[in-house]
């Protein structure tokens, strides 16, 4: 498996995508509640806590999990110490 992204929590989508970007990052999916951002390396989704939990996601290409409305697949699991881990699949994935 091979990280896929880093999830973090803000306060505020809008802003934190905007300052993101101006480390380089671009826009691959953004609303009221989430965005994912592209960087050369890894993505960085940005979530709010009520509506996703902060977390560290592996791509896999096995997933039994539920289905997100980007085609993907995951799973959320914890970690011995109790951080979360979202293990992912891409169904359209090229």
């Amino acid at each position: 498996m091979k990280i896929d992204h880093i999830g973090i929590q803000v306060n505020n989508i809008s802003e934190s995508v905007d300052y993101y970007k101006e480390y380089g990052s671009e826009v691959i999916h953004q609303d009221d509640t989430w965005a994912f951002l592209q960087f050369d390396n890894i993505k960085l989704a940005l979530v709010l806590e009520d509506e996703h939990p902060y977390h560290i996601a592996f791509e896999s290409e096995y997933v039994d999990g539920k289905r997100h409305r980007d085609g993907s697949v995951s799973k959320y699991i914890e970690d011995p110490s109790g951080n979360k881990i979202e293990i992912i699949k891409y169904e359209n994935k090229k």
